[in-house]
């Protein structure tokens, strides 16, 4: 990265690189047969996927950019202050990948200043690669997507889901709230993980919404950036523009954002 705060030409390239070759690790390790019995087996398989993708993803991305921090905390949540920041996910949606599902990727986002700037998603098992450049827009295997023309609610494909397994109970309780007063005013609604699934959706314009209340960064940096640069919204409940340090989360087209926040707001 040069002096003035742009992005080498050739960064996206190594992103796409580092984060496609830790996303052949974990393909090599799935299959549509995979199961698990009980929470012991869950648990050593998700942490086996985590290192083996995180053995090849870590080490290229240092390479790229040595002087970028490293945010180790895939819980973490709030501002990571001043500066560049890497915030991954060595097996996004790990928990699929070990029951089977197709539905689980890789990524990598670099965050400038608390400002998500450029992102990788890769989705192995699904043929996917979305990338995202901040000011150049959203792509799908190299094809520019866009957010859906939605601006009725009533109308509107939306989703949720849980940030993290053993959510406090206020955030649950909110989610749940949040569901209830979802189901009176979209079409359809669903639930399910990670976010960074739904939420690469939205971008594409299949679908139309998405929310969340609790605020886990690596599953929101990565869908903040691809939504925003295929023209959609990001914000809060309150409609204001969503940062690290807000209390939710929305994504979706702009003109449904401030009907869903209504719904949503607290």
């Amino acid at each position: 990265m040069d002096d003035d705060g742009l992005l080498d030409d050739g960064l996206l390239d190594g992103v796409t690189r580092a984060v496609s070759d830790a996303g052949r690790v974990l393909l090599e390790r799935f299959s549509t047969a995979n199961r698990v019995d009980d929470a012991a087996s869950l648990l050593a398989a998700i942490d086996a996927n985590d290192a083996a993708s995180a053995a090849v993803l870590r080490p290229a991305l240092e390479r790229l950019a040595p002087d970028v921090r490293w945010d180790d905390d895939e819980e973490g949540h709030g501002v990571l202050g001043p500066g560049a920041w890497w915030v991954t996910d060595a097996a996004e949606g790990n928990v699929n990948h070990v029951h089977g599902s197709p539905d689980w990727g890789v990524t990598a986002t670099l965050v400038r200043d608390d400002v998500p700037v450029l992102t990788v998603v890769a989705l192995p098992a699904l043929g996917q690669v979305f990338t995202a450049v901040r000011g150049t827009g959203a792509r799908l295997n190299g094809e520019p997507v866009t957010v859906s023309a939605k601006s009725e609610l009533s109308a509107a494909l939306v989703g949720t889901g849980q940030a993290k397994p053993g959510e406090d109970p206020a955030v649950r309780r909110r989610m749940s709230a949040s569901i209830d007063r979802m189901l009176d005013a979209a079409l359809l609604v669903s639930a399910t993980v990670p976010a960074t699934l739904q939420l690469v959706q939205v971008a594409a314009g299949h679908t139309d919404a998405f929310w969340q209340e609790g605020q886990v960064r690596s599953g929101l940096v990565a869908g903040a950036l691809l939504v925003a640069e295929a023209g959609g919204a990001v914000i809060d409940s309150t409609g204001a523009p969503w940062t690290l340090a807000s209390a939710d989360f929305i994504a979706t087209t702009h003109g449904l954002g401030p009907a869903v926040a209504a719904v949503l707001a607290r």
